[in-house]
């Protein structure tokens, strides 16, 4: 699927010999080393919160807000937001399918870059924004861009996971997005380190340990969802990802 000519302009050339692998600043284990709280968050003021950056059909950058946006990233980012803007509100009426395909070979396309390196922190959640504003990120900024870009795009939460793995040729953690039909059917993966979209018996190359929405946490050991764990999460850094979305911040 074609991408928008500005975005091939921009990136043309740019990446080649930088995709590096995912180090998580989260130490993943199944015992103390897990960093949540299993808190209620209430599914209606999530929605609230994000609802000013990303809205669906009505989903739009207004003028003010991509002049904001290129005075700090620059002219580059400005063209990279509004092709965003247009993968969005052209595509609703896509396949899931077809819109999981056009989300991740739009995002896969930015440059790997960890969070010591890019924003002088151990783990930094970036926004979808910041993250195109920056044309970069690490693994989770990666698959929080398309999961919050999908669900703008008309795909049901309940089918999105932000998904926790031990990546084995890397030996590290990892996240990745996962895309399930239903909430029992095997899922499929949306990577940064793998472009192609696989379901997650292809991906023998991980292993699942925890992922998380808007409404649930789950643990799993098993691929596939695994068992619900709590409400959605209020790992900390989810939380502030939320409440910096809801203010538009750039």
């Amino acid at each position: 699927m074609q991408l928008l000519p500005p975005v091939l302009t921009i990136l043309r050339g740019s990446l080649p010999g930088k995709r590096a692998f995912c180090y998580s600043a989260i130490v993943v284990k199944l015992t103390d080393k897990i960093e949540y709280s299993l808190l209620v968050l209430v599914f209606f003021s999530f929605l609230i919160g994000i609802a000013p950056i990303i809205t669906g059909e009505s989903f739009h950058l207004s003028p003010e807000f991509l002049n904001k946006a290129e005075l700090k990233y620059g002219k580059d980012a400005r063209a990279l937001l509004i092709a965003w803007e247009e993968i969005i509100t052209r595509n609703s009426g896509r396949s899931d399918q077809e819109k999981l395909k056009l989300v991740n070979d739009f995002f896969n396309q930015m440059e790997f870059v960890d969070d010591i390196t890019h924003w002088g922190q151990k783990d930094y959640w970036a926004t979808p924004v910041e993250f195109l504003g920056t044309r970069g990120g690490d693994c989770e900024d990666f698959s929080i861009a398309k999961y919050f870009t999908l669900k703008a795009m008309g795909v049901e939460e309940e089918k999105l996971n932000l998904t926790y793995v031990q990546a084995l040729n890397y030996k590290v953690h990892h996240m990745v997005l996962t895309y399930y039909t239903t909430p029992d059917a095997e899922p499929f993966v949306l990577d940064n380190l793998v472009g192609e979209i696989k379901s997650g018996s292809q991906r023998t190359d991980l292993i699942p340990i925890y992922s998380f929405n808007g409404t649930g946490l789950w643990l799993a050991k098993q691929r596939g969802r695994g068992n619900l764990a709590g409400s959605s999460s209020r790992l900390q850094r989810w939380q502030d990802l939320i409440q910096r979305m809801s203010k538009d911040n750039l």
